[in-house]
């Protein structure tokens, strides 16, 4: 037996493009398993010298799939910069935007990125281990999908002008009001909406029990965990206060946005472009931490909607209130955050001030630099903005929620690979649930949105010499 090298290229069914190479001992286990993020954006060296007012429109461009996270950040980094903190029914509306963002990006990610891996198995043949797999083997829950993800574009739609990339908020408020018929329009369907979303809670509940020995074996480790929380330490999504927890629920800090730098510091490594962001204080890597839907509920005491709050006291109990380690069980968080952003509709279309027309504040302070946080679906999303005294962007600074996680999801790649490869045979579904390590985390890692099926896929088994000694494709 010969050490190898295994390389999954592209990672399939995430956003975005990246690649696994899985390094071999002569006995066939592994040494190493990297994650290598292989693309270059460059946004933030390209938008300086472009006005602020701009950034709610450019930035929505980094990503296809959650362009309103990034319009949203910018714009509130937009007030910052100006002085112009926009009116209550302003923050309201953007809020609602995001909660429609929340349940399409959340509802898609389980049913139809990670759905095919928990539905059909993460040994089925790759050619129906799919969404259109999916379609044929439960046409009923792909139909209620399909709804699900489409109600949350409708908001967006509704309110931004279109589904994708909207033009909506900019700095101090948004453009446009909701009109009584779009409201009651949304309201309409939000019923099916929950009850989709309880259902998918009940899949997944289902699958855990079933499964419950990949759970407990699953990139299973301790880290911190960091998010937006309310004053009360309830989920929050939109607004409020940066919680950091280590990995026994302690808190280590409570930050504004302003202070991330503080508190925040970037690891590099020679073998991605995605930076380690970890807690300056306690340097790297003890220093690493996860967010998005895990870590957001590892640093909440409640969520305060009613049904959320009771789905979330059962998951909280999984670890008897500890935070809560299993990569598998990103996908339970998930699903909660999405019951919880449909109800949190409700509330804010019931709300006095969502009709209003007071929705832009055209008294500025102008103050040059500015920060704005929003929990992407992905986890914490920071936008830093400098600017000259005309508003030219002089400096900006973007910490994408995917890269908190990438000391996370490059840990879940080799603890997964180790577990699982036993020997010198690897079959694809082994394969498979290497990638589903990164999966779990739902990385956006471009501006990218993917056609129906699969990416190709080819595996190169590479001996010390540097030989290729054998070819696997997957079309």
């Amino acid at each position: 037996m010969v050490a190898q090298k295994i390389t999954i290229e592209p990672v399939t069914r995430i956003e975005g493009h990246a690649k696994i190479t899985i390094h071999t001992k002569e006995n066939g286990l592994v040494d190493h398993a990297y994650l290598h993020v292989n693309e270059f954006r460059g946004f933030e060296k390209f938008c300086e010298g472009r006005m602020v007012f701009e950034m709610p429109i450019i930035t929505p461009r980094i990503c296809g799939i959650c362009p309103v996270s990034h319009h949203l950040a910018a714009a509130k980094a937009g007030d910052a910069v100006y002085g112009a903190p926009p009116p209550r029914p302003a923050s309201l509306l953007r809020e609602l935007m995001h909660m429609g963002q929340i349940i399409q990006s959340h509802g898609m990610h389980f049913f139809e990125l990670a759905g095919p891996d928990l539905l059909l198995g993460f040994d089925a043949d790759p050619e129906i281990r799919n969404v259109v797999g999916l379609v044929q083997a439960a046409p009923e829950i792909a139909l209620k999908a399909v709804a699900l993800r489409k109600y949350g574009q409708e908001i967006i739609r509704l309110l931004g002008g279109r589904r994708i990339h909207p033009i909506f908020a900019v700095p101090g408020g948004v453009n446009k009001a909701l009109l009584p018929q779009e409201r009651d329009e949304i309201l309409a369907g939000l019923d099916e909406t929950i009850a989709t979303c309880q259902l998918g809670i009940q899949i997944l509940r289902d699958w855990v029990e079933k499964n419950m020995e990949d759970v407990q074996k699953f990139a299973v480790f301790p880290t911190g965990y960091l998010g937006l929380i309310t004053p009360e330490n309830g989920l929050e999504l939109y607004d409020g206060k940066i919680r950091l927890i280590d990995q026994t629920g302690v808190e280590l800090e409570r930050f504004d946005v302003a202070d991330y730098l503080e508190n925040i510091s970037e690891h590099v490594e020679n073998w991605s472009y995605l930076k380690f962001p970890y807690y300056k204080k306690m340097g790297w890597p003890a220093g690493v931490y996860r967010v998005g839907p895990l870590g957001r509920l590892n640093i909440a005491d409640k969520i305060d909607t009613p049904l959320a709050q009771e789905e979330f006291v059962r998951y909280r109990k999984i670890n008897d209130g500890l935070p809560i380690e299993n990569t598998l069980y990103f996908h339970y968080a998930r699903l909660i955050e999405t019951l919880f952003a449909a109800e949190r509709v409700g509330i804010l279309l019931q709300d006095a001030d969502i009709l209003s027309n007071d929705i832009l504040n055209t008294q500025h302070n102008y103050q040059g630099v500015g920060m704005g946080v929003i929990e992407a679906p992905r986890g914490t999303l920071i936008h830093h903005y400098q600017a000259n005294e005309n508003g030219q962007l002089e400096k900006v600074n973007l910490i994408v929620s995917t890269g908190h996680n990438n000391y996370a999801m490059s840990k879940a790649v080799d603890m997964v690979a180790k577990t699982y490869i036993t020997g010198p045979n690897v079959s694809e579904g082994i394969l498979n649930r290497i990638e589903a390590a990164v999966r779990a985390h739902d990385p956006c890692l471009s501006c990218s949105t993917h056609a129906v099926g699969q990416m190709p896929i080819m595996i190169d088994i590479v001996n010390p010499e540097g030989k290729t000694i054998q070819t696997i494709t997957r079309n």
